[in-house]
């Protein structure tokens, strides 16, 4: 690694996310934030009318994706020059990421593309793989989770916030669904590395965790 980095995976509304933001707003490191890099992949494919079962076409797309992270906190997403950032938070674009993230030959069109993140001053990476596959050297590793239920809760506050329609129990289904599909898969399953934090946050707050993960960062 060029860059001291690091990894925070966990499942799908475990926080993650939001723990990552603020970590490397703190440590003035940069953010990847690779699950976006799944959602945005999947939205180009469904805009090129690409079936999500097309791994080889999925994946010669990924390999020249115009991607970019923009703004203070790198959160803002451009796809082709246009902000997508909206638009692939929705339920149906992390439900076509999962999809698409099973295809071994998509994973390993991403993987270079994400280890570039990591550069001076350093680098936290949020998703499902970092610490066991991506940046599997990185000095600090951190699992984040909560229950489904929490997880589910929690996603359907930020849809109502964001102004988008959801449903608490279909997006709790779809939470069980996904971590099962994200752990069950042949290739880079969703599990916390061998030396890895493991940090149960469904009765934390955001401040407890972020405190917990500033201890294990030294700060």
């Amino acid at each position: 690694m060029s860059a001291p980095v690091l990894t925070i995976d966990g499942p799908s509304g475990s926080g993650k996310g939001t723990i990552a933001r603020l970590l490397a707003k703190r440590l003035g490191w940069h953010l990847l934030d690779s699950g976006a890099l799944y959602r945005i992949t999947a939205l180009a494919a469904q805009r090129r009318g690409i079936d999500l079962q097309d791994a080889a076409a999925i994946a010669k797309l990924a390999a020249h994706l115009d991607v970019r992270f923009v703004g203070e906190d790198e959160t803002c997403v451009l796809l082709d020059g246009e902000d997508v950032s909206l638009l692939i938070r929705s339920e149906q674009a992390g439900e076509a990421a999962s999809v698409i993230a099973a295809h071994r030959s998509v994973r390993e069109a991403l993987l270079e593309f994400q280890r570039d993140f990591a550069a001076a001053p350093g680098l936290v990476a949020d998703g499902r793989d970092m610490g066991t596959v991506v940046f599997p050297d990185a000095p600090v590793k951190i699992y984040l989770d909560a229950s489904a239920e929490v997880r589910g809760a929690r996603r359907y506050k930020q849809l109502n916030e964001k102004g988008l329609d959801a449903n608490l129990a279909q997006i709790i289904d779809d939470i069980r669904r996904r971590d099962e599909r994200d752990m069950q898969r042949a290739v880079a399953p969703l599990k916390a590395a061998d030396d890895a934090h493991v940090i149960d946050s469904s009765f934390l707050t955001v401040e407890q965790v972020l405190a917990e993960c500033l201890a294990l960062a030294g700060v």
